[in-house]
């Protein structure tokens, strides 16, 4: 993906902090075909890795055979921006530019498939701990191992980040003031969240 300087974010905290609020993306493995396997998926950062589990059936292991390696895509917090927003004083706002403010990261890296079973019940208490409740009163995954055999690991060590925040960094700071208000106006899908990306000052 093109990484304008602008665009390229703050720190490596923003990226993390931004993969772990959405939790879930598109994997995406080349494999021996003519195109892709892209795999839509929940999953959990974990320092300098990501897991989740699969259906055995799922394509993407096939493909993994041939290319264990792959690529983890994370895109949200996206607003349309039309083009009369970004005039200002006596600019005229037919001359605006529309564009899209979005955020993406790209985690890249070798995958492990994982068939231990005590691997596997680790990995679903890791998902689970990510979005249930902590009283939610589940038991815990390894009392369902019995159906471990429908579902495999799978383990993405990061060994790169392509991190993209398009949130108007290349426009001057008055410009931005008057996006990030009508962002928070119009309170569509997205706009809150991509309101509060756009750099203030």
């Amino acid at each position: 993906m093109l990484i304008r300087p602008h665009d390229t974010g703050t720190d490596e905290e923003q990226w993390r902090s931004f993969v772990r609020s959405q939790g879930f993306g598109q994997l995406a493995v080349a494999g021996t075909g003519d195109v892709p396997i892209v795999v839509p998926t929940q999953f959990v950062l974990r320092n300098d890795d990501v897991v989740f589990h699969l259906a055995k059936p799922n394509p993407v292991f096939e493909a993994l055979e041939a290319t264990p390696r792959g690529v983890l895509s994370v895109a949200g917090d996206w607003a349309y921006i039309p083009g009369a927003w970004k005039a200002i004083g006596d600019e005229d706002p037919s001359r605006g530019i529309p564009t899209t403010y979005y955020a993406a990261v790209q985690l890249i890296g070798a995958i492990e498939v994982i068939d231990d079973v005590d691997r596997i019940a680790a990995i679903l208490r890791a998902q689970l701990a990510d979005v249930e409740p902590v009283d939610g009163g589940l038991v815990d995954p390894a009392e369902h191992a019995a159906q471990f055999r429908v579902i495999r690991g799978i383990r993405l060590s990061i060994d790169e980040v392509r991190a993209k925040f398009k949130f108007g960094g290349n426009f001057a700071a008055e410009h931005r003031a008057v996006v990030i208000e009508r962002l928070n106006s119009r309170a569509g899908p997205g706009d809150h969240a991509a309101a509060a990306r756009v750099p203030r000052g």
